[in-house]
Formats: C-alpha cells, structure tokens, sequence
C-alpha cells in the first residue's frame, strides 16, 4: 500500500469514529440535558468534520493531543452511566479513560452528577431587544433546549420596524456575517407572530414601553427578561420591566449604573440572591479581564495596572463621518482607529472589590467586527517569570474554579478571527507575554459578542437555578505545578 493509500485510509477511519460519536452527544444532550465539550469548545450539532477539526484545534491550542478512540470511549461510557443536566469536559475526563474499568473510573469521577436528581424546572426567557447580543443570547438558548429543562426562550420584544418585520428578524437569525449561518432552520408563523426556530416558538412581541406588556397572554410567567437594549441602565429605569405582568427579574447585558450588581460569572455570582430582582451582567471587557486579573491577583498580588482594549467597532459607531453625540465616534468606524474611553477598569472593583483603585483604561475602536484584545499592563507584588507565569494561567484554564471563563493559546499563527465564537470569557496569548520581574504585560483575547454571550448565559442560569453542575471537578491550581 502507498503513502497516499494508507493517509486515506487513516483519514476514513477517524471519520468513521467521529460518525459514531454524533449521536452519543446529541442523545445526551437531548435525553439528559448534558452538554459535552473538549477543553471548552462544545461538541454538539457538530459535523463529522467539524469534531475532527476540534480535535485538532485543542491541541494546537496548547492542550494535550486527544484521540478519538479515547474520546468515544468517554461518550459511550457516558450513555451507559445516564449522568443529569451537567456540562462535561471530555477533554479532561479522558485522563481517566485509561484501563479496562473505565466506567468505574469515571462513575467516581462525575457522582455529582449521578443518582435520582429532579430536573430543573422550565424558566421562561425573554430578549428586550433583538440585536447582536439578543441573536447571539437566542442561539445559545435554542442549542441548549436540551430535554427541555433549565432556560426557555419564549419571546422577543422589539419595535416594528417595517410591514415585513417578521421576515427580517427570522433573517437575521438565520444569517449572521460574523458567525455564520445559524445551524437548523428558521421559519416564520406570521399569523401568530412567532419565528420558529428548531421547533423552539418564540413569540415576537412589538412594544416600546417596558412596563405596558401582559406576558401571561402568551403563556409566559415568572419570566427572566433580558433587556439587551442598554436603553435604561438604572434600578429606575429598568424597573420598569417589572410594572408587566409575567415578569420576575431582570438581567441587563451591560454595565448597570448605580448600586447595581454588576455579576462576572466565575468571579462574583455566587453574591446573587433570590431577593435580587434587577441585576447586571457588566460589560464584555469587565467579562474579559476581570478573571485573568483575579487568576494574577491570587498568585502574585496586583500593585497597579493599566489595561488597553484594542476593541472591534460596535453599532454606536457610524459606518462613515457623520454626527454622533460622543467624542470621535462620528468618524467612520470602517476607516479609522478610534480612540474612545471604557469604564471597564474602573468597573472591574464592582465584582472583584480587592482592585478597587488600582486600574486605569483606555480603548482603541479598531476597523474588526468582532473579536477584540485586551493589554493588561500590570505592576506585581512579587516577580514573574514569563514561563512561570504562562503555565500558572494555562494550568488555570485547565483545572481551576475560572476554566469556563479563562482560555489559554500558545501559536505564532493566531490572530482576531481564530477566535469568533469561543465560549470563554478571555484567552489569554502566552506567546504575546513579556515579563520583566514586577513588570508584566498580559494580552487577552475575546470575543466580544459570543463569549460575552455565553457568559450572560451562565449568569441567566444562576438566577434560574439551573446552572448545570462543571465536571471533572476542578483542581486547586497555585503557582507550583
């Protein structure tokens, strides 16, 4: 046999084993709510080609090579084990896919998520507002419907734009020029006024008052609304929300005002309480950096910092010069680098209080449409070595409490696009590191759409308590390995 032969003959048999795995996670998740992932890149609704390719990516991001053979031994093992709704890391499970009782290995390894647990109850959802975040939020809620427990998209509120309105909302649902087609399909049922969208209904409701909508018309109660529009961002002004009948709580996608909580998963959720009504899920550079900061904070102590956020163009911005109320964003967005302020340092103290005063920030508005990088220039208490430093926080987005929020990459080939849609909060760039004993520059990729939406989605299911359990369960992670 040639060396052609034998490639092609190797490359027939990992697709035979990606084939294979495509219904155990589609089963899991639609059976027992259970979302698979390698090394935080989700496997579901993945095509034969696209779970090799992910199996490739983790290792070119730095983690360990996985094979297939060991990643279908995890997921059959997982179907005959039937864990509850969890979010599961084959990636790190298969360090205990070794040796012939594996299903035994791994029945210790995920009991939190084993025995008779009841299933969260149904929360209703609804998107105040339909744009770049609103779509993204209405992707993920859809691809996670799972079994049908934990968050339930029900309804849009926007205002009626044109006499085809409905049309053009399922469109661009269906169609994004940043993330791709939406994967099913998108229908529209104008008698009832719902875009339909793998099988999920969702009501499309037209208003411009928060406080005027009867919810219960259409079967939606004790619903979490989700006020996209960054319209109010006050308890005054998004209280409102709560004056409509069917409404519990409130969740804004940007930095609240006031004595709002600003809630970063992963760093402050655990401060939400029941009696919390109004929350903020701060901004998607708070959501960036604040975990990275906190990682460095507890390992080497923060003395100062200044953080620069080379951040992608944003609908705030003309496409070309025109009027705009704010300092230089009337210049096209399209053209120019834009120099423009963020709160984002100042708004990191909301959830991580220990920095209170000592970050400053600045942002460039950059000709990209999504994906923007945070430069995180930071003075600490004890020395680092850029080695010692990279494998602290690669050892974090592996093992520890911030894995779902921190990612790590080391490769001299990546660059803004490589990262649209990461479901992480921030990656940090180990090779882009430079440090100098107390002086050390981080750089942190995100994208500032799709992992600032996953992030919203997490808090989401903490209000709703239905926030599935993380397993293998994390590791303590310190700067000795």
């Amino acid at each position: 046999m040639n060396d052609f032969a034998a490639r092609r003959d190797d490359w027939k048999a990992r697709e035979e084993l990606a084939e294979r795995m495509i219904p155990l996670i589609g089963g899991l998740n639609r059976d027992r709510d259970v979302v698979t992932s390698l090394h935080g890149h989700r496997l579901l609704g993945l095509s034969t080609n696209e779970i090799l390719e992910v199996h490739e990516r983790v290792a070119s991001l730095g983690h360990d090579a996985l094979e297939l053979e060991d990643t279908l031994a995890v997921l059959e093992a997982l179907r005959e084990l039937a864990p509850s709704a969890s979010s599961l890391d084959i990636g790190r499970l298969v360090e205990f896919a070794q040796g012939a009782d594996l299903v035994e290995r791994l029945r210790s390894e995920l009991a939190p998520a084993l025995g008779d647990a009841a299933a969260a109850e149904p929360t209703d959802v609804v998107l105040y507002g339909f744009g770049r975040i609103g779509r993204l939020l209405a992707r993920i809620l859809i691809a996670h419907t799972g079994g049908g427990s934990g968050l339930r998209l029900r309804a849009i509120v926007v205002r009626k734009g044109a006499e085809n309105d409905l049309v053009k909302r399922a469109s661009l649902l269906l169609r994004d020029s940043v993330h791709g087609r939406f994967e099913g399909s998108v229908d529209v049922d104008e008698e009832n006024s719902q875009i339909v969208a793998n099988g999920t209904r969702i009501q499309v409701i037209y208003s411009d008052d928060p406080g005027t909508i009867d919810y219960t018309a259409y079967g939606i109660h004790d619903a979490i609304v989700v006020d996209n529009t960054g319209r109010w961002r006050d308890e005054a002004g998004l209280s409102r929300h709560l004056e409509s009948t069917g409404v519990a709580r409130v969740l804004l996608t940007a930095p609240g005002k006031g004595e709002l909580k600003n809630i970063v998963h992963g760093i402050n959720h655990d401060t939400i309480d029941d009696s919390d009504r109004i929350l903020s899920a701060a901004s998607c550079t708070t959501n960036a950096i604040t975990p990275v900061l906190k990682a460095v904070d507890e390992a080497y102590g923060i003395v100062r910092g200044h953080v620069e956020t080379v951040h992608s163009f944003t609908n705030d911005q003309n496409l070309i010069d025109n009027f705009h109320k704010g300092d230089r964003r009337g210049r096209s967005a399209v053209l120019n680098m834009v120099i423009t302020e963020t709160g984002a340092a100042k708004a990191v103290a909301r959830a991580l209080p220990e920095l209170a005063g000592k970050l400053t920030g600045s942002a460039i508005r950059v000709p990209t449409p999504d994906v923007s990088l945070a430069v995180l220039h930071l003075t600490l208490e004890r020395p680092a070595e850029k080695a010692e430093i990279n494998d602290y926080l690669r050892r974090v987005s592996l093992h520890s409490k911030l894995r779902q929020q921190i990612d790590y990459v080391e490769s001299p080939e990546v660059v803004s696009t490589d990262f649209v849609g990461s479901h992480r909060a921030g990656i940090v760039d180990g090779l882009a590191t430079i440090a100098n004993a107390t002086d050390v520059i981080l750089y942190v990729w995100y994208d500032n759409e799709f992992g600032y939406s996953s992030q919203v989605i997490r808090v989401l299911e903490v209000m709703a308590g239905s926030h599935p359990v993380v397993l293998p369960a994390r590791r303590e992670v310190t700067l000795q390995a």
